[in-house]
């Protein structure tokens, strides 16, 4: 079992960085040492035995800080072990297809770094606030309401179970 641990998120509007917070209160109630940095700002990734990656899928990509951090650190990643998650799907009630969809749209992003072999992969809802999107996104925001179906309870489960997996 890992004894330190660097969770990364990038973000957007700082919804992943609020679940990437609750992770690490999870792992650290498991007993374990981490540390979370945005993904721009995580040097290095010596002196951790596990990484956790986080960060939100938006018009079918994964954010770009997630997918540089995987290729700056490929070859020390390769050597640890590795937990993935994304925030997805932001409407509620629950639509089956859009969940499906947007662990389809991370997997076809993981796939990017073959070398990768997540110990742990998990999508989780996201949160949507057309106020808070910049141009030219707003433009496109039309009249889909503010949602917020992250579930960090859900969220805190799934660290709970990865302490052992890492």
């Amino acid at each position: 079992m890992a004894d330190s641990v660097l969770i990364v998120y990038a973000t957007r509007y700082g919804s992943t960085k609020e679940a990437a917070e609750a992770i690490a209160a999870a792992l650290k109630e498991n007993g374990l040492v981490v540390d979370i940095k945005p993904a721009r700002e995580a040097g290095t990734v010596t002196g951790y035995d596990a990484i956790v990656l986080g960060a939100p899928l938006f018009m079918f990509h994964w954010h770009k800080d997630a997918l540089r951090f995987l290729s700056k650190h490929s070859k020390a990643l390769a050597e640890r072990h590795v937990a993935v998650f994304a925030l997805g799907p932001t409407h509620d009630p629950y639509d089956r297809e859009e969940w499906q969809a947007s662990r389809s749209q991370l997997d076809k992003e993981l796939m990017k770094f073959p070398w990768l072999k997540p110990v742990a992969i998990e999508i989780f809802g996201g949160k949507y606030d057309p106020a808070k999107l910049s141009f030219p996104l707003n433009l496109f925001a039309g009249e889909v309401p503010a949602s917020d179906i992250r579930h960090l309870t859900a969220v805190r489960t799934w660290a709970g179970s990865l302490a052992g997996k890492l």
